[in-house]
Formats: structure tokens, sequence, C-alpha cells
């Protein structure tokens, strides 16, 4: 019976799932060891809800076409005033319920945090910010970036998450479950993605305006893709020198306010937003608002509270030929 249960019901929401490709945020195609164990354990939650379903419509059927006619006169009432066996039925039912659904949500649990390292473990600190993330590694490279979180493919992922200012919610449906990330606390994530790809995470927590738009991407690489990609990313920035638009590009950056909030090795040392310092070797901008092109980064600069409302990024002014300069020097740091 449970076996018919479960095979019914998968096959209603393969069919309404289709290709998981057009559902890039869908819970229904896992890629690591976390959201496999997600995905099984809401299978036999839901097998239980179905059985239980099937056990209501029976008994509902039961009592209305089978047990509700009486022939003849009605007997004398009774003079019970309660029937114990009954009440006790209808106590341990829901506790029998919550208890089978309960196990398999306090193992899973337990699962997936465990009291020891895993050997070969990737460490990465996870630090959420009105409206954008920072991802810090601290394998010893020390790589930084924003909004674009590489890993390797199979390999443990130990994720350490932080939270600057307000309340948030780190979730990748297809590579785990969701997990708030609160001030003043530390809360984990492991997992081992199984498949190389691309894959969209969105805060789950509303933290203010853009809440909307506290997106993020994990890229799961190839070992040697990502030891590749990991030390690019503790290089120092690119430097341009002589009359190019990018060094005109690269005074105009060292001479505004951007240099309060941004870091670029070697230039600047801001603290307050993501670190450029490899801007241009990530696929969007804007917390995955917008593609990474020097059309949108444009924009970006000219009027970001229009574009993500909120945003702590002011409008500074600058147009024209140094707008143009600015934006080639940034699209140089990969």
């Amino acid at each position: 019976m449970m076996r018919y249960l479960r095979l019914v019901m998968l096959g209603l929401m393969l069919g309404g799932c289709g290709d998981d490709r057009a559902h890039p945020m869908s819970t229904m195609a896992p890629r690591s060891d976390l959201a496999n164990w997600c995905y099984s354990m809401f299978l036999e939650v839901t097998a239980w809800d179905f059985l239980i379903l099937a056990i209501v419509i029976v008994a509902f059927i039961l009592a209305v076409f089978f047990f509700s006619t009486r022939v003849g006169e009605a007997g004398p009432p009774t003079a019970v005033s309660s029937d114990l066996k009954l009440e006790i039925a209808w106590t341990l039912g829901p506790a029998l319920i919550l208890l089978f659904i309960s196990i398999p949500t306090v193992r899973l649990i337990f699962r997936t945090q465990p009291r020891t390292a895993f050997a070969g473990e990737l460490p990465i600190t996870v630090v959420a910010h009105q409206w954008w993330w920072e991802f810090h590694y601290d394998d010893g490279s020390g790589a930084i970036t924003a909004n674009e979180l590489h890993v390797p493919v199979n390999r443990p992922i130990h994720l350490k998450l932080v939270s600057n200012d307000v309340i948030h919610s780190f979730w990748v449906p297809r590579l785990g479950g969701k997990r708030d990330v609160v001030p003043g606390q530390v809360n984990e994530i492991h997992f081992s993605a199984s498949v190389p790809g691309e894959y969209y995470g969105q805060c789950a927590e509303f933290c203010g305006d853009s809440h909307a738009n506290m997106r993020f991407r994990i890229f799961v690489d190839k070992p040697g893709d990502f030891a590749m990609w990991e030390k690019a990313q503790a290089a120092p920035g690119a430097m341009s020198a002589g009359d190019t638009s990018e060094a005109r590009g690269a005074r105009v950056f060292a001479n505004s306010p951007c240099t309060t909030c941004h870091t670029v090795n070697g230039v600047s040392k801001g603290y307050v937003g993501p670190d450029l310092t490899h801007l241009a070797s990530r696929s969007t901008i804007a917390a995955g608002v917008m593609p990474n092109d020097p059309q949108h980064l444009t924009e970006w600069i000219e009027h970001p509270d229009e574009l993500k409302p909120g945003a702590r990024m002011p409008d500074f002014g600058l147009r024209g030929a140094e707008l143009n300069d600015l934006v080639a020097y940034l699209e140089s740091l990969k």
C-alpha cells in the first residue's frame, strides 16, 4: 500500500514540475546530499499524509453510506455521556501521526548538523548584508567574493552563516534546505554538491525593501576549474597604466567616494559594499539582479536606488566620459 501511494504521489509531482531546467528554484531536482535528504523526507512525510487521507475518506464513506441508516423507530436515548475507548483512540491517533512525521524530521536535523568536521571539507564564511551576500574562503587562500559562490563538486562544503544587520535566510533549493542567518549567531550548513552547474539562491526571510532582490548563485565546478578560479580570486586586482580608458577609470575610482565602501586590492580598503577586486569575473551585479555587462553596470552606477529600492549605494552624479572610463576600469577587474 505504501509503495503504491509513493508511486502515485511521485507521478503527480513529476507531472506538475515538467523540465527542471525551466524551474531553477525547484526543490524537485536535488543536486547534493543535503537536498536529496530533504527531498526523501518530503516524500516520506507526504506518503504518510496520503495514507491518512485515504483512511479519512474511507471512514467518511462508511459513516455516511453504511452506518447512518436507522430501521424502524428510534430507540430510547442512551445514558452514556462518553466513550472512553473512542476518546483514547482520537487522542492517540493524532499523537501517533505527529510521531511518525517528527521522526524523519528530527533524524534529518541531526544528520545535517555533524559534531565533527568532514575530512577535506571546504570552510566558507557567509556574511549576509542588506541586500547582498559576501563569501570568505577560510581554507587559507584568502579569496573573497560577493553574490557568487564557487565550490568544487563532490567535496564536503561547510558554510558558516552570519548576519551583518538583520535576520536573513540562506536558501539554494537544489542544494539544500533553508537556514536562518541571525545577527550575533553562527548557523551552519553542510553539503556536498553532486552535479556541476549553476544553482540559484535567494534570501528567504523578509529583510527590508529589496528582500526580493537579495539573490545569489552557487557555481559547482570540477576540482581543476575550482582550483584555477580560487587562485585567480586570491590574486591582486588588475592594474591599468598609460592613457587608456581603463587607466583613466582607475583614477576616477581612486579619487571618488567609491573607495570608502568598496575594496579593490592595492587601491582601496572599503568595507561597506562588495569587494570589487575581481568584479568582472562575476556573471551578475547588484546581487544577481542584472547581468554583468557595460550597459547594465552603467545603469546601476547612474540609478542604483531605482533599480534596487533601498540600496545604500548613492548616485554620485558621474556621467559622460568619466562614467564610461569608470565602467571600462571595473570591467577590466577580472
